[in-house]
């Protein structure tokens, strides 16, 4: 019995860092949302503001990964 990954596994399901990195991107997204709503914002406006808040969420991440990395 081997301790190794399963490597059935490995392509279906995201591990735990990539898990953690979604959650992440989301967060800022969702944070770009409620300050939206905070601020008495049309729908449009609330879905603008978390599509932004995730593509900086994304630009962030991409930043720290590749600072963290060198």
């Amino acid at each position: 019995m081997s301790r190794g990954r399963d490597p059935s596994r490995s392509r279906t399901q995201p591990n735990a860092a990539d898990q953690l990195k979604i959650v992440f991107v989301l967060l800022v997204g969702l944070s770009g949302g409620l300050i939206a709503v905070q601020s008495d914002a049309s729908l449009v406006m609330i879905g603008g503001a978390m599509l932004g808040g995730i593509v900086a969420g994304g630009a962030l991440l991409w930043y720290l990964v590749w600072i963290l990395t060198d």
